[in-house]
């Protein structure tokens, strides 16, 4: 239910969504990403909005796939990055043993907590064995619907304590950001790196 809501946003808002996001630079934490992989490694931009990271990967000669569960911004980003995105909610994740990383960046935040560890079992799943994947959240401990979409949010501790639900995953690195929009500089962000084991 929840997540239905959020779809509808950002179906309803695909332009502006893009035109607010394709354009920040987050090559901090691409390039940390980047650092945990071998070269041409097999990555899924799972949840790639604008397109912007997927481009990013692209361009340094990673082989990518990139899937949202938004219709309009799957026609978007497919535009941009010359690739085709693939319409697909989280929950559709069925692949094994495929991708040496899988960047997360600000997606599966919008899933509710026991929907969370079912999609983040599956993305390990879909890793290589010692696969990495980068995920954010926004910081702190909210978890409900806000300007029309569905957020859950989370802490050191609190992802520490999620993390428990989850085998075979363990955090590499963490560490938090400010929010990069303009505008925005006071949210802040939990930035993970973990490894399946």
């Amino acid at each position: 239910m929840e997540f239905n809501s959020t779809l509808s946003y950002y179906n309803s808002n695909a332009q502006a969504f893009v035109e607010g996001t394709v354009n920040v630079d987050l090559s901090e934490n691409q390039n940390i990403f980047l650092s945990k992989l071998p070269d041409h490694a097999a990555i899924l931009d799972f949840g790639c909005g604008s397109g912007r990271d997927t481009k990013y990967f692209l361009e340094r000669d990673y082989n990518v796939e990139a899937i949202d569960g938004s219709v309009e911004l799957c026609k978007l980003a497919s535009e941009y990055t010359g690739i085709t995105v693939k319409p697909m909610l989280f929950q559709e994740l069925r692949e094994v043993n495929k991708y040496n990383g899988i960047w997360a960046c600000s997606s599966i935040l919008h899933l509710p907590e026991k929907e969370l560890v079912d999609v983040m079992r599956a993305m390990v799943a879909a890793l290589k064995i010692n696969g990495v994947i980068y995920t954010s959240f926004k910081y702190g401990t909210f978890f409900g619907e806000r300007n029309s979409r569905f957020f859950t949010c989370m802490t050191e501790d609190t992802f520490s304590e999620f993390l428990k639900n989850i085998e075979n995953l363990s955090i590499e690195e963490q560490w938090i950001t400010f929010d990069a929009r303009p505008g925005r500089g006071r949210e802040q962000w939990l930035n993970l790196i973990l490894r399946k084991k």
